[in-house]
């Protein structure tokens, strides 16, 4: 059974795979609470940044640095370096990743520097991110800077 939060951060995702966009879905947790959910909007937006964890981040608006070290970022897919870097910017202990067979990102990047990463390896995060390369394997190669 998928957590309720990463249920939250895949439903990001299908909203953004149904934009026409990359569905990848994220949200950012606290005390138990979502305060920014959102999803990949590249495509949508014309953005550079708008992966997954950055729309949550953003949507969540600024929040106190003391509010960021309590909370947990859900995303569908391991976070690249950007993501990453933020997370740690934001001192953002826990990361909780849906998968990382389609796209290991900096796990062990943000495992270093202390955060907690788990990865649940759940198929429905996975077979989304399948159909979707395969449907458009330029738009994934543009997204991950290939």
């Amino acid at each position: 059974m998928t957590d309720q939060f990463m249920q939250a951060a895949l439903d990001e995702a299908k909203k953004g795979y149904a934009e026409g966009g990359i569905p990848i879905g994220s949200v950012l947790v606290h005390q138990g609470k979502i305060i920014g959910r959102g999803h990949n909007k590249r495509v949508q937006e014309g953005s550079a940044i708008l992966h997954g964890e950055m729309d949550a981040l953003e949507n969540a608006g600024r929040q106190p640095a003391s509010v960021y070290r309590e909370c947990t970022i859900y995303t569908t897919l391991s976070p690249c370096s950007m993501c990453s870097g933020t997370i740690l910017l934001y001192g953002i202990p826990k990361v909780v990743v849906g998968e990382n067979k389609t796209f290991l990102g900096e796990e062990e990047l943000l495992r270093s520097r202390g955060v907690d990463v788990t990865v649940v390896d759940d198929p429905e995060c996975y077979s989304l991110m399948q159909q979707f390369i395969q449907e458009k394997p330029a738009l994934w190669n543009e997204d991950i800077g290939v």
